[in-house]
């Protein structure tokens, strides 16, 4: 596994270098894309995913000439999408627009059709997402500490809901129970829509929300924001802390949204994707959209998203292996 690492690691680092960019005309990738482009959403139409996909998929096509098609194949947990990208031909018309659940799931599943850091090329992070500990006003709670205080005086009482089982705000959840040494019943939702709307009725006690689902309602005092999951503070949010300021590890992975290729894709193909999704990710129009879903714009080298990959992979499957979670 090490090793893996290592060489993934190391592929990914040689992306950008002077040496791939000379070889560019002589291996006949000069005329890329000569042909329309596929944008692989794993997850509904619809949804931040399908909206980040289709935002950077415009600006793609209006840059390189070339129609980007955004293909939702949505499906156990992005694992059918994912995997579509993997078994794809190495040639720089397949995209995936991928999120945290891709290091996840090897974690929660025992049988995986892919291998993440060998089936896949990391291209570019394209913004990065919290989870936000969110309680109804009902609940008597003003800070984390509160909480759970009022938790350890009832143990069993206390809910939290997620937006479904396995997802990052489930694992929060059950690391928060670890870490803050609580007993609170996990409620999973289908999906951040119906977790928000029980929230604002009051209908869960608490609940981890990612950023962008609550980001409408963050201004509208129908509930208190007690922590947030990262290492740095929402800028709309400055005077709440993060989990690690309140003295509670684990919660320092961020989500992400990232762009990859299958493995195998020239060097050159994947240099010029990544600096051009880094230019969009730039550009006022975009990088404002994205700060308006809640997301931190972020715009990396293929070996910046392989090393947040290698790095946050071991830190998810502590908490899964902890919580003793498995959706298989």
């Amino acid at each position: 596994m090490q090793h893996s690492r290592r060489h993934w690691l190391g592929q990914a680092a040689a992306l950008g270098g002077a040496a791939a960019l000379a070889s560019w005309p002589a291996r006949g990738d000069s005329a890329y894309p000569g042909r329309p482009l596929r944008l692989v959403v794993p997850y509904p139409a619809g949804g931040g995913t399908d909206t980040i996909a289709r935002l950077i998929g415009q600006q793609l096509a209006q840059a390189w000439k070339q129609p980007v098609v955004v293909d939702n194949k949505p499906g156990a947990s992005g694992i059918l999408g994912n995997d579509i990208v993997a078994k794809a031909a190495p040639d720089g018309y397949t995209l995936l627009l991928a999120i945290t659940a891709m290091i996840q799931s090897p974690s929660l599943y025992r049988k995986m059709p892919y291998n993440v850091e060998r089936d896949f090329l990391p291209v570019s992070l394209v913004a990065r997402s919290s989870d936000l500990f969110v309680v109804p006003t009902r609940v008597p709670a003003h800070t984390l500490a509160e909480f759970i205080a009022l938790a350890k005086a009832s143990p069993g009482k206390l809910s939290y809901g997620s937006y479904g089982n396995g997802t990052s705000s489930h694992l929060h959840g059950e690391q928060f129970k670890i870490q803050a040494g609580i007993d609170i019943v996990h409620i999973p939702y289908k999906g951040a829509a119906p977790l928000v709307s029980d929230i604002l009725g009051g209908q869960v006690d608490s609940a981890f929300v990612d950023v962008t689902s609550a980001n409408s309602y963050l201004a509208g005092g129908k509930f208190r924001v007690l922590g947030i999951t990262g290492t740095q503070r929402h800028a709309a949010l400055p005077a709440v802390p993060t989990f690690s300021e309140a003295g509670l590890r684990g919660f320092e992975p961020n989500g992400w949204f990232g762009i990859f290729l299958p493995a195998g894709t020239p060097r050159p193909i994947a240099d010029r994707l990544a600096a051009e999704i880094g230019r969009i990710v730039k550009q006022p129009e975009v990088s404002q959209r994205l700060a308006a879903m809640g997301l931190q714009p972020v715009a990396s080298s293929p070996a910046e998203l392989a090393t947040v990959v290698s790095s946050d992979t071991p830190k998810w499957a502590e908490i899964v292996r902890t919580a003793r979670i498995q959706l298989d």
